[in-house]
């Protein structure tokens, strides 16, 4: 990857770390424009400021618009979450494994594990 290109992903990843941006595209993703209020209940416990700021970021961006409807994805902003898309597909794979581990019986403290094989099977007792 050349210098350049690590350039553009570095300044396009600062972007979308910050708090909630991610979160703000994605609640524009259906195509629909949705007011201030609006897009702050899809969000989701999100402060008005920092609402604002993201706004102001993501729309210098270049990939959230502003027009009579409300706040909606610029093309670039459609580009970029059609190329995230794959990302949800990914999040239910991974949420039912963490599921799956989360219900799997916790082992047990004290409980024998297997040993190596020339690990002594109880303390002080030599391998033979």
């Amino acid at each position: 990857m050349s210098s350049k290109e690590n350039a553009a992903i570095s300044q396009l990843l600062a972007l979308l770390e910050g708090r909630y941006a991610l979160r703000v595209l994605w609640a524009l993703r259906d195509g629909h424009a949705q007011t201030f209020r609006l897009l702050q209940d899809s969000v989701g416990q999100i402060t008005p400021n920092t609402l604002n700021t993201r706004i102001k970021e993501l729309r210098e961006a270049g990939l959230v618009g502003h027009g009579g409807d409300g706040y909606s994805l610029t093309p670039s902003g459609q580009d970029l979450l059609k190329r995230l898309s794959d990302l949800q597909a990914f999040a239910v794979k991974w949420h039912l494994n963490q599921t799956r581990k989360s219900t799997l019986p916790p082992s047990r403290p004290g409980a024998a594990e297997p040993l190596a094989p020339d690990a002594p099977s109880s303390p002080g007792q030599q391998p033979p």
